[in-house]
């Protein structure tokens, strides 16, 4: 157990949140929510003794071991992969020093020899004869070669060393685990692997992550960053996002009856605790569900953003043909002989490991590559807008401010109309007049789907538009697609944002086959769960 007493934390004179008083015990999984810049890194650093709180304490059994998900990528390049997952048990990897120290000395003495009996019997209790079992079995799971196990970390690409770093904290049954942004750079499938394991898993787990569907698949609880206070509430993300939303409306609406508000409360309690779910904490978390009352229901102080996509005109019957494209990148084909058809009402995600097949045919398709092979046509009364993975060419150099820089792309160049808009995009006060070049990750992000907004497209081809976006913003986006009355391409890692979004999925796959699917994405997942059992 986890206890946090009276902590609070102070940058400039100003809190970042105070008197913060909880409890995180094991059998337990928290996901940590909160606007970008409410503390959540911070909030980790804290808790796994790395940041100071300005006042208070966090109190932790000295025999408990934490295991924190490292951030930087490069500290590990003097080792292997093998030993840079041993090292997320420290006392295994100093036990391990310590033995191959004393084999190697010349003059072994008595006492050497009773030293290396204790070390050798905590070894074998610290499942040392396991070691590469158990890191291989880790490195399988997150979509790694067992052959990396002994090559050095410089050799790996960023994707490859996270997946190592994540394996280090997991690595030897730590009795808690701290993780900020675990699903960061992970295709899906090592997602819903990740999420097996987690909930499978019998200690505490503290996780920080903008992936909806991975917070309600794996968290008993939500711990919220809001109005300088952490609290936590009961349930999985949706169930505090609905309450949150709720609250919100009954605090705005003070004159209806407060009977009536607190049976609809009722009900809604109702139906998430009889809402099923894979993880194993399900029936504590509905027991829990059941006993909360109004006064435990959070309010948050968050705003979203406002996304929707409006059409100047219907497609018309033809929309876009591809046939036999061919594309080699680098030495590597990335698409061979791909031939799909889109169709009215077609909103399709392309998914799976081979992100670069979609990055360049979505390029391709909007004209800023040209194929090897093949070719692709767009209907006569198709208008599209896109959002490319990189959007740095739109902004590196730039120094429009953001007015002049969403003028570019509006048909009513007022200055009350681009300032009310960029309102609208959270952009507010003194921020419209900041240089795009400075702007941050997430706040570009927000001025290329303004950019888009303006165009009254018909098509939308989006490749991983909700890289760099907080939560507030991802649901924002993905209720504007939800809404949205025309054609979208589009790729992502996210899996609620896919399941409800699309309703037809391609998955182009290395090899260079095609998996062309009409239905939801979980409907997806399970005919390809079906074809693998067969197989």
């Amino acid at each position: 157990m986890i206890t946090v007493q009276n902590v609070s934390v102070n940058f400039s004179g100003q809190d970042l949140f105070s008197h913060v008083d909880l409890k995180f015990t094991a059998g337990n999984c928290y996901g940590v929510i909160g606007a970008n810049g409410a503390g959540k890194s911070t909030f980790l650093k804290i808790l796994s003794g790395e940041l100071e709180p300005t006042t208070g304490e966090v109190v932790l059994d000295p025999k408990t071991r934490m295991s924190v998900l490292k951030q930087d990528h490069f500290a590990f390049d003097a080792f292997t992969v093998l030993d840079t997952i041993i090292q997320g048990n420290p006392r295994l990897y100093e036990i391990m020093q310590q033995k191959d120290a004393l084999y190697t000395k010349e003059d072994f003495t008595e006492e050497d020899g009773n030293l290396a009996a204790e070390l050798e019997a905590e070894f074998a209790e610290l499942n040392g004869w396991d070691i590469e079992t158990d890191a291989g079995r880790l490195l399988q799971g997150l979509g790694l070669s067992l052959d990396l196990l002994y090559v050095g970390m410089d050799t790996l690409n960023d994707k490859q060393r996270v997946k190592v770093l994540l394996a280090q904290a997991l690595f030897g049954k730590p009795d808690i685990i701290l993780l900020d942004e675990p699903t960061n750079h992970l295709d899906l499938a090592s997602v819903s692997w990740l999420e097996d394991f987690l909930m499978d898993y019998e200690g505490t787990v503290i996780v920080v992550s903008h992936d909806r569907h991975f917070l309600n698949n794996v968290c008993t609880h939500i711990v919220d960053i809001d109005y300088t206070k952490i609290k936590i509430y009961v349930g999985h993300y949706d169930f505090w996002y609905e309450s949150s939303i709720m609250m919100q409306r009954m605090i705005r609406d003070q004159n209806k009856k407060k009977e009536d508000k607190i049976k609809e409360l009722q009900n809604f309690v109702s139906r998430f605790s009889a809402n099923k779910s894979k993880s194993k904490q399900a029936t504590a978390r509905r027991k829990l569900i059941d006993k909360l009352t109004l006064e435990e229901m959070p309010a948050s102080s968050r705003r979203y953003p406002f996304v929707g996509f409006q059409i100047d005109r219907e497609v018309g019957k033809e929309i876009l043909e591809v046939t036999d494209l061919s594309k080699t990148i680098d030495g590597v084909k990335v698409l061979d002989h791909l031939s799909f058809r889109v169709n009215r009402g077609d909103k399709i995600a392309f998914v799976g490991e081979n992100e670069i097949a979609n990055t360049t045919l979505f390029k391709i398709l909007m004209g800023e590559l040209e194929p090897d092979e093949g070719s692709y046509k767009w209907g006569i009364s198709t208008s599209r807008s896109y959002f490319p993975k990189d959007n740095s060419s739109y902004f590196d150099g730039c120094t429009l401010n953001l007015l002049e820089w969403l003028n570019q792309y509006s048909k009513d160049d007022t200055d009350t109309y681009l300032r009310s808009f960029l309102g609208k995009m959270l952009f507010s006060g003194d921020d419209v007049l900041k240089p795009v070049n400075v702007l941050s990750g997430g706040e570009k992000v927000r001025c290329m789907l303004s950019r888009m907004m303006m165009y009254g497209s018909n098509v939308l081809v989006l490749d991983q538009p909700t890289n760099h976006l907080d939560l507030e913003s991802i649901t924002a986006v993905n209720n504007g697609m939800v809404d949205y009355k025309g054609i979208i391409l589009f790729s992502s890692f996210d899996h609620q944002f896919i399941d409800t979004v699309a309703n037809r999925i391609i998955e182009i796959k290395k090899d260079g086959t095609v998996l062309d699917r009409s239905g939801t994405y979980e409907e997806f997942l399970e005919y390809q769960a079906q074809r693998s059992g067969e197989a």
